[in-house]
């Protein structure tokens, strides 16, 4: 009798289906267990994973590279060079949740190359549980010890969060969704001085760096046990600079 549709005609314990089902056990089965999927300890004498720095270290880098963008002087690099090491798997120093803005490339933006950056795109910049997901991955699985949250100068989706709140724009499909985790950071500039757009786009992103440092239950964890830091910055399209939050 087949123990997945009691049919008797199955009766050989590994019909199809129940091989498939093994087989999908198989392969999910890491993921349910403390160990590293993509990122495995390197072996006795080998150098360290490249991401194997500090919080610290990797902002660093991050910053010093996007000194260089800035300055129109990237180094030089041979974008073919290192396929076949990156084929083994990937040690990623830090993952950027930025805007899906088609003028921002985070990998040019702080000077790196493949492999070096998870990268994770969403107009607004925001955090929902897809993204939330990616980024427990990066953290728990690949060893990113930083998460950055990356907006920028002349959002569109934070422009039209400001245009439903004070011209009652209503917006077509899901646009509204997407709107409603970035109007929060637009109201809160009620009786405020500045540019709008500029503060309600830095808040936004102060908002959903302090959503991810309470992100339970893997964020919260690393963040509070110092494996990882959690920052925010704002870049500017004109200049390519970043500034930080």
């Amino acid at each position: 009798m087949c123990d997945v549709c009691g049919d008797a005609r199955h009766a050989p314990g590994r019909s199809r289906r129940g091989f498939l089902r093994a087989g999908a056990v198989a392969t999910l089965a890491p993921w349910g267990l403390d160990l590293a999927v993509a990122a495995d300890p390197p072996k006795p004498g080998s150098a360290p994973p490249q991401n194997a720095i500090a919080p610290a270290d990797a902002l660093k880098r991050l910053l010093d590279g996007n000194a260089r963008y800035a300055a129109n002087a990237p180094n030089e690099r041979d974008f073919s060079a290192g396929r076949a090491a990156r084929a083994q798997g990937q040690a990623p120093i830090a993952a950027i949740l930025g805007c899906a803005d088609s003028r921002i490339a985070p990998e040019l933006a702080f000077d790196q190359q493949p492999g070096d950056l998870f990268v994770l795109r969403v107009a607004g910049n925001i955090v929902n549980k897809d993204l939330l997901a990616s980024l427990e991955y990066g953290v728990q699985f690949l060893g990113v010890p930083l998460i950055m949250v990356l907006g920028h100068s002349s959002c569109g989706a934070v422009d039209a969060a400001i245009k439903v709140l004070k011209d009652r724009v209503t917006l077509p499909g899901h646009l509204p969704e997407l709107i409603a985790a970035i109007k929060p950071s637009v109201a809160a500039q009620k009786g405020k001085s500045g540019d709008l757009l500029d503060n309600a786009t830095a808040e936004n992103v102060r908002r959903q760096v302090g959503r991810l440092k309470t992100a339970a239950p893997l964020i919260r964890k690393h963040y509070a046990a110092k494996k990882i830091d959690i920052v925010g910055g704002v870049y500017d399209i004109a200049s390519g600079k970043v500034t930080m939050l």
